[in-house]
């Protein structure tokens, strides 16, 4: 009998030992853990807890340094509901300084939903209506009875930060704005929302406000320098609100770029809005597409088309500058009769007067000597119907019909090749004009200069999306553009400077017809001619004082380039030639 009890008594024991060893295992390995590294010696004197920091939005500026987008404080004004001690003075409080209405607040302190011990009384308060309400919290609490509370005591206050654009409206069509939910929409603030964002971090903090230094700070968003220069945008705006009251335009674009690496200098857009009011955006746009017209509202540009389709004759071999033809005022392109501009023949031209009176019927006459293959084949290497890829937010494709699309018709390969019936945005344009004034190769537009993150910054390159067309002819053809302008005396001419260019007016279609007496005017051009150095869109919609580009867009190229020419620190051609030469 005693012998069981005794193997009971060690088998009781056994269990017991391997119990408590692996009792201690387990303590051994948690110890010895990762995660257990952070529980140290410092967790005896107080205690962490998990929290999820958001960093900074990335601030904005110009090429030059200007602040165009950054942050600031405002407040969340809450209540404490376990501390209030009297709800009227913190309504009466609030309703003279915030503007609230007194009854809704009283009834929010007093009336809380079940189960919660803090309410949001408002919130994104201006830092100086929310100091002014703590300066008076603290000298209530100063005069109250002693062992008695402040009649604010209750009100709570929590910084955080919100967007802030300095500029109110400058620029904003580029720059787009963030709600208060900290998203970015249109812009820049849209396309590198994450980057500008960037990321949470979740980490283990001390409760113990005097240990508030181990807290680890979170790095802010990138901050983005991008091409724009500050000042000649707020020229382009300031010319194309004064050219829109001028010539009662019903709403316009300039872009300004650098045909040389596609960085955008300026595109200036109306409607604009102040980005402050970001929520007033429903009441200045429409709908989406208004936002940049630049890029989001593709149009039917008209003759600036044309120096595509004379590149694509001069570079086919279709044609040289010194071509002539008989201009008899109409042709017949697929059972349609085309005719030009004024309905008047202009007898024999060679190329650079086609270009200079603007003839459809020489456009008209070169698409179909070229054929369908060959002239849409340049166009689709010029990028018309495709995203350029600029680095903004709501880019439109537009559209280019071709052969075998259901709605495309013989005709089309006429009316084409000056314009009508092709949809296209201005920086589309543009990126296809770059291959004139830059070699033949065209550039994608861009408007991100650098990136800071980490105290260091990496520029952007600049991207080249192809070669439509060779150097010699990007050349010929942009010396046979400036002498159509200077030929015809243009309004367009810059004195001390060759640019080159080509107008553009546009009916506009209306219920399947077009209007003869709505239309949009254009102006594209370059300079200088010899050495280009800036590329300027013009568009105006719907111009009342006169429907030709020549008269409305070309002076405001003409004016916008001359200030282009002054921020830009453009020498005259003299002596820049001159300086060249030494």
């Amino acid at each position: 009998m005693r012998q069981q009890y005794a193997r009971r008594t060690q088998l009781v024991m056994l269990v017991i030992s391997l119990i408590s060893l692996a009792i201690i295992m387990q303590i051994v390995r948690i110890q010895n853990s990762p995660e257990a590294a952070i529980f140290d010696e410092r967790a005896l004197d107080y205690q962490y807890e998990w929290r999820t920091f958001y960093p900074d939005r990335g601030e904005i500026y110009d090429r030059s340094g200007h602040l165009l987008a950054g942050n600031k404080s405002v407040y969340e004004i809450g209540v404490d509901l376990n501390m209030v001690k009297d709800a009227n003075a913190i309504a009466g409080a609030v309703s003279v300084e915030l503007g609230m209405d007194y009854s809704e607040v009283l009834d929010t302190i007093q009336n809380p939903p079940d189960g919660l011990s803090y309410i949001v009384i408002a919130d994104f308060v201006e830092l100086q209506k929310a100091l002014r309400l703590k300066d008076l919290k603290v000298k209530l609490q100063e005069d109250a009875e002693e062992g008695t509370l402040g009649g604010l005591t209750g009100l709570e206050f929590k910084s955080h930060p919100q967007r802030s654009y300095p500029e109110n409206s400058l620029g904003s069509n580029i720059i787009g704005f963030v709600n208060r939910e900290g998203r970015g929409y249109f812009g820049i603030e849209e396309k590198y929302d994450t980057l500008l964002a960037g990321n949470p971090v979740q980490v283990l903090v001390p409760t113990d406000p005097n240990k508030a230094s181990e807290i680890a700070r979170v790095p802010d968003g990138t901050t983005l320098v991008l091409t724009i220069n500050r000042d000649l945008q707020a020229a382009s705006e300031k010319i194309l609100d004064d050219s829109l009251a001028k010539y009662g335009a019903l709403s316009g674009t300039i872009v300004i770029m650098d045909p040389r690496n596609g960085e955008l200098l300026s595109m200036a857009s109306t409607p604009r809005m102040d980005l402050n009011q970001f929520w007033e955006y429903g009441t200045v746009f429409d709908n989406a597409s208004d936002y940049n017209r630049a890029i989001s509202m593709p149009y039917e540009p008209g003759s600036v088309i044309k120096i595509l389709t004379m590149a694509a004759a001069l570079d086919s071999g279709t044609v040289t500058p010194g071509t002539t033809y008989l201009d008899t005022g109409s042709i017949l392109v697929g059972g349609a009769m085309i005719q030009n501009w004024d309905q008047a023949p202009w007898g024999v031209q060679d190329m650079t007067g086609c270009l200079q009176h603007s003839l459809n019927v020489c456009m008209a006459t070169l698409s179909t000597s070229m054929g369908a293959g060959t002239f849409y084949n340049y166009m689709d290497k010029f990028g018309l119907g495709h995203l350029t890829g600029v680095d903004l937010a709501g880019e439109a494709a537009g559209r280019l019909k071709i052969p075998g699309d259901s709605d495309w018709y013989a005709v089309d390969l006429g009316t084409n090749s000056f314009g009508q019936g092709v949809a296209a945005t201005p920086v589309q344009i543009m990126m296809a004009a770059s291959a004139i004034a830059n070699d033949g190769r065209t550039v994608t537009p861009h408007a991100l200069y650098a990136m800071v993150r980490g105290g260091r910054q990496y520029n952007v390159p600049a991207q080249f999306a192809g070669s439509p067309i060779t150097e010699q002819t990007a050349n010929t053809l942009s010396e046979m553009l400036a002498v159509s302008l200077e030929t015809e005396g243009s309004l367009a001419l810059v004195p001390g400077y060759r640019v080159a260019g080509k107008t553009g007016t546009a009916q506009i279609p209306v219920n399947g017809f077009y209007d003869d007496t709505a239309t949009n005017a254009s102006f594209i051009g370059w300079g200088p001619v010899d050495d280009p150095q800036f590329m300027i869109y013009v568009w105006l919609e719907r111009p009342e004082e006169s429907i030709w580009g020549s008269e409305t867009a070309a002076p405001v190229f003409a004016e916008i380039a001359e200030k282009t020419i002054i921020l830009l620190d453009i020498p005259p051609d003299t002596i820049r030639l001159q300086l060249a030469a030494k």
